[in-house]
Order: C-alpha cells, then sequence, then structure tokens
C-alpha cells in the first residue's frame, strides 16, 4: 500500500493530475490558474505539464467562466472550474443554479453535466472583504446540485478525483485554512464513498457533527474534553447535499446528544438541516435538545477580529457543557 504525505493543497493538485492523467477531456479552467498555479498555487505545474489548451487562464469572469463550462460540459469535457475565492462565485449564481443544476432533467437525461466548481471556502487566513465567505448552504439549497468538502488531505486527493469523474455538477468547498496542513495519503485506497460521513473519534457522550475547517476544531475539543471527562464523537460530514444521515443517526442514537459546529452563520443552514433531519428520525434517542455552533448571523467582519466570528474551541467546549447541563 502505497502512502505518502502531503499538503491539502498538494494533495488537490496530485488528484486532479491523476484525473487528467486518466481522461484527455479532462479540463481545468479559472482565473490565474495556469502561469502563475492560483493565488493559493493548487493548480502549479499543471499548465506546464498538461498545456493551455487543457489548463485555461480564464478572463476575470466568473458567469463567463461557468458558462463556458456549460457548453463543454454538453460536448463530453469534464471540467474543474476555479473560483478564486469564495466571495466571487455570486457573479456566476444565476449559471450555476439555472443552468448548471437543472439542465441533466429539462433535457430529459440527454445531457450530463459533469462538471465541478472548486471554491476555496470560509475563513481563518486574514483575508479583505468577500475572500472568506461560506456559501454552502445557497448551493446545498438547490435540487441539482451535490456538494462535498473534504477536511484532510487524503479525502482532499481522492474527492476531487471522484467529483471529475461524477456525471452530476459538484460544488467542491475547499476549506483554504486547510490548504497549508499536512497529512497522510493513501493513493491506493480512497476510502468511504464521495458523499459518506466519517467518524474521525469515536465517543460516548456527545455527538460532533463538522465539516470543512471546523472538523480540526472539532478534534481540538474533543482532545480538551476528553480531559475533563467528557467523551465526543467527531464526525466529519463530507458530504454535504446528499449528506450521510445514517452515519450520524447511529452516532446519535448512542450518546443522545447532538452537537452541529460550522462556519457559517446559523440561520438556514447546512447545520439547521442536520439538526431539523436527526431531531425528527431520532427524536425518543435526544436527551438534551440538539444545538448548534457556527458563526454569527452578521456579515464577515474584519480579518482582525475573525478569530471572534468564528468558531472556536472555547465555543464548542461550552455547546458540549450546556448539553451535559440536561443530566445535572
Amino acid at each position: 500500500m502505497a502512502t505518502t504525505t502531503m499538503t491539502m493543497a498538494r494533495a488537490l493538485n496530485e488528484g486532479m493530475r491523476r484525473a487528467m492523467e486518466r481522461d484527455p477531456k479532462v479540463l481545468l479552467m479559472g482565473e490565474d490558474i495556469g502561469k502563475l498555479g492560483g493565488v493559493f498555487r493548487v493548480t502549479d505545474g499543471l499548465q506546464k505539464d498538461f498545456g493551455d489548451d487543457r489548463v485555461i487562464d480564464a478572463p476575470l469572469a466568473e458567469s463567463a467562466i461557468v458558462g463556458t463550462a456549460v457548453g463543454l460540459a454538453m460536448r463530453g469535457y469534464r471540467t474543474a472550474i476555479e473560483i478564486q475565492f469564495d466571495g466571487f462565485v455570486y457573479p456566476a449564481f444565476d449559471q450555476i443554479v439555472s443552468q448548471v443544476a437543472k439542465l441533466h432533467k429539462r433535457s430529459k437525461g440527454v445531457y450530463t453535466m459533469g462538471l465541478v466548481i472548486r471554491l476555496p471556502y470560509q475563513g481563518g487566513i486574514g483575508a479583505v472583504e468577500h475572500h472568506s465567505e461560506s456559501p454552502e448552504a445557497y448551493f446545498v439549497h438547490t435540487a441539482g446540485l451535490r456538494v462535498v468538502t473534504p477536511s484532510t488531505p487524503h479525502d482532499a486527493y481522492w474527492m476531487i478525483q471522484e467529483s471529475i469523474a461524477h456525471d452530476d455538477p459538484v460544488i467542491f468547498c475547499e476549506p483554504k485554512s486547510r490548504y497549508w496542513d499536512k497529512g497522510e495519503v493513501d493513493l491506493d485506497d480512497p476510502g468511504p464513498g464521495l458523499f459518506d460521513a466519517v467518524v474521525r473519534r469515536p465517543g460516548t457522550d456527545v455527538t460532533v457533527v463538522a465539516y470543512g475547517s471546523m472538523v480540526k476544531t472539532a478534534l481540538r475539543a474533543a482532545e480538551a474534553a476528553a480531559a475533563e471527562g467528557t467523551s465526543l464523537e467527531v464526525i466529519d460530514l463530507r458530504g454535504l447535499s446528499p449528506f450521510d444521515t445514517d452515519v450520524m443517526a447511529a452516532s446519535l442514537e448512542r450518546t443522545g446528544r447532538l452537537l452541529v459546529v460550522q462556519e457559517a452563520p446559523p440561520y438556514a443552514s447546512v447545520g439547521s438541516e442536520i439538526v431539523a433531519t436527526l431531531t425528527e428520525r431520532c427524536f425518543y434517542s435526544l436527551r438534551a435538545p440538539a444545538l448548534r455552533v457556527a458563526a454569527y448571523h452578521v456579515p464577515y467582519p474584519a480579518s482582525r477580529i475573525e478569530d471572534v466570528f468564528r468558531p472556536s474551541v472555547e465555543r464548542v467546549l461550552d455547546g458540549v457543557d450546556r448539553l451535559m447541563e440536561y443530566d445535572q
């Protein structure tokens, strides 16, 4: 079994490289992804190796990038688009929700939409306005789109390949604050399916569901809670649409307590849907009301106070304490 250690950014690069080697109809497109290698260097070296007809530097026009990729998908190409920053996706919102999400159904299956929209998202890098958004709920709400997010280099390596090979359009949310985190990548075994949740840390007292950047925060909180005698089971959601209800429900039926941790604001969010779904399914297993720990419901603040805005280990532990109080 071949394993190696790499950053998430490198794992994404290698995953796209493998996809392009396997299928000559796989293209990459985005702003500054060619010679520069992208602002985060995720596509570094790919244009040199595959040429500028497969790794395409696009103009600064997100709606045109997505619209062009729709036409390519209709002709059988598989294009992985990079939206340079999360807050830049909104000019392409009409194309994504009106064309990308609906063309397969509207054409009665004549066209598939093998299209991946790579979206560096969430904060934690000290960026300026429009560079630290969490827009995943918009796309989760839209029927016809798949939404996934890795939290480890291993998942990034395999999930980008699986997304490119998928016949449905995939919004591929990359937690940019984790691009430089290193981890082991198994080059032979992809592990769980693209939309499967994974138990990252077993526990008995509270089920903590997190995704993207917040998985690492939840795991750090679990370590701190263990020192105080509370056992947290941490679940990495991975697939946001569809999400893996079975893994979460099995955990909640054991622990009786649910805490969802997300970087997005709480109102009408992925966390809201998880709480609603699991409350419906596991109501008689609940020992306390399900809780969410999320960012505040305000526009993303200036970078100097983003650590106050984003969920912290302390805020996760406060949520755990509130759940455990119901047994007092």
